[in-house]
């Protein structure tokens, strides 16, 4: 099904990050989508007090809310991914990205009101999407790559796009070294195939064709236990280690990939606005003290 698929290249121009993304990007193509390449390094994202500087951000939430299909590939540094990309998702992916967010606000406004809270009100974020998510480092052992993909699941779940495929690949420790590794250059483009082949589809009836992973949801392997509480570190799906230390599934809904757990954090958040709304008073009252501080120092005084 032809449909417009965006990459976004977290790594060096013609770095082995980008040649796998490129790799999938071209058997996407020849499945029939659309394809549009976007550099990380080419996006101008200020943050913090820098809001006069230049800022694409927008520019590409607008090719983000167009596409059908999501490829991003990343070069894994200290165990994770680029500070930018963390940038971009911290920028763009929260509240003004939330499904559930964007759904209750539209229902505000269908019932002739308008929302209390400043989020903005994009219906595009309801679009059915998937992803595709490549992580690329030099290690060979897996402690030093662990946090890459779960991080990456950020970029995925707010605007609930269904992460049909991903691929966590090592041993690429020179600058474009990873053509070296012909399994890898071939499963990027297995990983494009098998996302163009997911277009168009909605999260529940678009199919996951990477590797299975012990959650039911994000597939990853990475787990919080407590005990015998078992918690899926990336998404929050919850479980019990059994006797024969196998993980049982219990409670998928708690997942933030659900649905189900994004309304629940919209109805945390009204909550939480109506109750601090209240003691507005009392918490300026006890912030007071805090708003002028001696210890403070700036660069260049």
């Amino acid at each position: 099904m032809a449909g417009l698929t965006l990459g976004l290249s977290c790594g060096s121009a013609g770095g082995s990050a980008e040649i796998l993304l490129l790799e999938a990007l071209r058997s996407a193509e020849s499945d029939g989508a659309v394809i549009e390449l976007v550099r990380l390094d080419d996006l101008r994202l200020p943050s913090g007090p820098d809001p006069q500087e230049p800022d694409d951000a927008w520019w590409f939430w607008e090719r983000l809310v167009g596409c059908d299909a999501w490829l991003v590939s990343a070069p894994i540094i200290s165990r994770s991914v680029p500070g930018r990309l963390k940038l971009l998702a911290d920028r763009l992916l929260g509240p003004n990205a939330d499904a559930a967010i964007i759904e209750a606000l539209l229902e505000i406004r269908r019932a002739g009101e308008e929302p209390a809270v400043p989020f903005r009100v994009d219906e595009r974020v309801l679009k059915p999407r998937v992803a595709g998510l490549i992580a690329c480092g030099g290690a060979l052992t897996p402690q030093w790559k662990a946090l890459a993909l779960p991080v990456m699941h950020t970029l995925a779940f707010s605007m609930h796009i269904k992460v049909v495929d991903q691929m966590l690949v090592g041993g690429a420790g020179t600058p474009r070294s990873v053509v070296l590794d012909e399994q890898a250059v071939a499963r990027a483009a297995a990983l494009g195939h098998n996302v163009a082949s997911q277009l168009g589809r909605t999260w529940e009836d678009a199919d996951y064709l990477g590797a299975p992973g012990l959650c039911p949801m994000c597939r990853l392997d990475v787990v919080v236990l407590s005990g015998r509480d078992v918690e899926c570190a990336t998404c929050g799906a919850r479980g019990r280690l059994t006797d024969a230390c196998a993980i049982e599934w219990t409670d998928l809904s708690t997942s933030v990939i659900s649905m189900h757990e994004k309304r629940e954090h919209y109805r945390e958040i009204v909550q939480t606005a109506q109750r601090h709304g209240a003691l507005h008073d009392l918490i300026e009252e006890r912030a007071a003290p805090y708003q002028d501080t001696p210890y403070l120092v700036r660069p260049g005084e």
